[in-house]
């Protein structure tokens, strides 16, 4: 057993949790929206704390969780998980509920993961981006449920073609996977019913003067 992964997370685990829930829910409740999230604890590296915080509160033994190679490697991050939640890992990216990207600047396609099916389009992955940073105030643009009107978002590192991505993403709703981002200390998510509407700079280009 490897010590080093299985030190307490949280001092006070249940009251901890609910406040993760609340912000995790809150946050794929009001897409875009960046929000604070202070996990309180240190995983094992490259774990990072807020998203350590969202699969403690969210996974459990019957979602099995997906980890990308800088996180596979390391056999605590792996333990701390199991330990935690009780969850398997899962061999392919299409068998996780849950999918944790480190190395998001090199992250799989966005269909490489569960999508759903018709009949069950609940039974598509929430794959959270461990981050850099995350801003409030752009590039992107998005609008959709829960967004009044449009707001601007943005994340990095991520792919060159995220953006494209995001309206595949988008076009294969109700299937599609929900994404959450996590930073140091904030989160944001983007449901698949975000709709990417264009870049703040091409809009403010294109706009029509009053």
């Amino acid at each position: 057993m490897i010590r080093s992964a299985i030190k307490p997370a949280c001092r006070d685990v249940p009251r901890e949790a609910q406040a993760v829930f609340r912000t995790v829910m809150d946050a794929m409740a009001r897409p875009g929206r960046v929000m604070a999230l202070d996990a309180g604890f240190t995983p094992p590296v490259p774990l990072g704390p807020a998203a350590a915080a969202i699969l403690l509160t969210l996974a459990d033994f019957e979602t099995p969780i997906w980890l990308d190679g800088s996180l596979s490697r390391e056999p605590d991050v792996a333990e701390f998980l199991r330990f935690h939640t009780g969850a398997r890992l899962a061999a392919t990216l299409d068998a996780a509920a849950f999918a944790l990207v480190a190395d998001a600047a090199n992250a799989p396609p966005l269909t490489a993961f569960a999508q759903g099916t018709p009949d069950y389009p609940d039974g598509s992955a929430t794959v959270i981006f461990q981050v850099e940073t995350l801003n409030a105030a752009g590039p992107w643009t998005f609008a959709g449920p829960g967004i009044d009107g449009e707001i601007a978002f943005g994340a990095a590192p991520l792919p060159a073609d995220f953006v494209d991505q995001l309206g595949d993403n988008r076009a294969r709703f109700p299937l599609g996977v929900d994404m959450i981002f996590a930073a140091r200390g904030t989160i944001a998510a983007l449901p698949r019913s975000s709709a990417h509407v264009g870049a703040r700079e091409t809009r403010r280009a294109n706009a029509t003067p009053a």
